[in-house]
């Protein structure tokens, strides 16, 4: 795993925007006048400072998937926290050649988090969520497994799905199986809640899966998609741009693989964390997903971050917002790594 390098120059902008998203709220304020969505929620003035430097950046679906991907990877760079390394990070294949990184303490730990990365399934790589990855670690005491499934166009669907059970496959093998909590961020949503599914009447299963912003159904367009349609964070060119790289032609948006709304009854399903944001053109995606959890009798939680956009969990060192949005989610599933008695262990 090779983290992006950035030049001086980039490195002093860095240092600048960070400066500068520090500035008093209520001046930022009049500065970036936030936004309010239809719900009346107001943008965080950080987040949307944030998203007025992006606006004046590259817009990747005008560029072919490895510029894209060269644009994500220091932008990653540039808008991450830097986390300090956990005591062990470990370069691991999973098997047929699927890379991944071991985050932990190198205490036994008891836990696992087997995590998939956003991107749109073909942007985004462990590098890039490295950050997201240690606070996972640190804030939770698991160890976490950070996945490199394949991306589109070079290898579409639904070949990061395979990877997703060679992955847990391998976790299965080399950690307590009952201790295993699958999660993944927008794409990477996607591919948890399609992994959970898969794996529904399994001797064993995940304990639970954290659905972070996920995609869950590709075949409707619901109306946050049309009020966020140009947004900076995730805009509906750039989710076509996705969907064009990543479903070969013909390939039925309805199938729980690409959908996994589409597969009915969720019953029988880990119980979930499913967190949305604001002003993400996905929230009524995982919305829709966590009623039909819940519908089906699945124990669920919500967490609903209003002021913020898609992505949030990569911007943690420009948006304080972010990274107090983060800290909720590590607060959330350490509480659900925690035996309960209606939670015993096996």
């Amino acid at each position: 795993m090779t983290a992006t390098r950035l030049t001086f120059g980039q490195r002093v902008q860095r240092a600048f925007v960070i400066a500068l998203s520090r500035t008093p709220a209520p001046l930022l304020a009049r500065l970036v006048r936030p936004p309010v969505n239809d719900a009346g929620d107001r943008m965080a003035v950080d987040v949307a400072f944030l998203m007025r430097l992006t606006e004046a950046g590259d817009d990747y679906s005008d560029l072919s998937a490895a510029e894209a991907r060269e644009v994500t990877e220091r932008d990653a760079a540039l808008f991450a926290d830097r986390i300090g390394p956990c005591t062990v990070e470990q370069e691991l294949d999973l098997g047929g050649g699927l890379a991944a990184t071991r985050y932990g303490s190198g205490k036994p730990s008891g836990s696992l988090i087997l995590f998939f990365h956003g991107g749109g399934f073909a942007l985004g790589s462990r590098a890039s969520y490295a950050s997201p990855a240690r606070m996972l670690a640190q804030g939770t005491g698991a160890d976490v497994l950070s996945v490199e499934y394949r991306l589109a166009p070079e290898h579409p669907f639904p070949a990061a799905h395979d990877d997703a059970l060679t992955a847990w496959q391998y976790a299965t093998e080399h950690a307590d199986p009952h201790r295993i909590v699958v999660a993944g961020e927008s794409a990477g949503g996607n591919i948890a809640a399609v992994l959970c599914q898969r794996l529904r009447g399994e001797a064993v299963q995940p304990m639970a899966q954290v659905l972070i912003q996920p995609v869950t159904d590709i075949s409707e367009r619901r109306p946050s998609q049309d009020e966020f349609a140009g947004s900076a964070a995730l805009s509906a060119e750039q989710i076509e741009w996705f969907m064009g790289h990543y479903l070969p032609d013909g390939a039925d948006r309805l199938d729980p693989r690409v959908s996994p709304l589409q597969a009915g009854d969720l019953s029988g399903l880990p119980r979930a964390i499913v967190t949305v944001a604001g002003f993400d053109p996905l929230r009524d995606d995982g919305l829709a997903y966590a009623t039909a959890l819940l519908k089906s009798g699945v124990p669920t939680e919500v967490i609903h971050e209003p002021g913020l956009v898609h992505g949030y969990i990569s911007f943690t060192a420009i948006s304080r917002s972010s990274k107090a949005a983060m800290g909720r989610l590590v607060d959330a599933i350490s509480t659900a790594l925690k035996p309960t008695p209606e939670r015993s262990e096996p």
